[in-house]
């Protein structure tokens, strides 16, 4: 099985920027492209004019602030890479586009959340591993 597109989900988190260092290292050595991915919340649907623009403005800068560093290192890498900023759930989200962009691993960072879903794994995690049609690789 040959490795072309790894799909690194990022959040902002610590468990995030080791995600994607897991994820550079392995697009090293499988000669493989990386595409990084970023959710943001939905926008808010009940604001009109101005305020909507506004708020989506603010969403997309906050969201484009946050995968800066992760671009970083990915430049630093001389890796081929593509970034994805995408509006909704992570969880559901992120299985979208593994279809979409045919990608075969997905590297992404966990959380370790409390709760019963989650108590081995985050709860967005949890939700990739059960829709995904590709392997996940769950770094802490």
């Amino acid at each position: 099985m040959k490795i072309k597109k790894i799909l690194n989900p990022v959040d902002g988190s610590d468990h995030s920027v080791r995600s994607t260092k897991y994820s550079i290292e392995l697009a090293k050595l499988m000669d493989a492209e990386i595409v990084l991915l970023h959710c943001h919340d939905r926008f808010p649907l009940i604001l009109v004019e101005p305020n909507f623009q506004q708020a989506v403005n603010a969403i997309t800068k906050a969201s484009e602030e946050l995968v800066e560093p992760y671009i970083k290192m990915l430049i630093e890498s001389k890796l081929e890479y593509d970034v994805r900023i995408l509006e909704g759930n992570p969880g559901n989200k992120i299985p979208e586009v593994v279809k979409i962009e045919e990608i075969d691993l997905i590297v992404m960072g966990s959380r370790g959340v409390s709760d019963f879903v989650g108590l081995l794994v985050g709860s967005v995690a949890h939700q990739v591993i059960n829709k995904a049609d590709c392997p996940v690789f769950i770094t802490k």
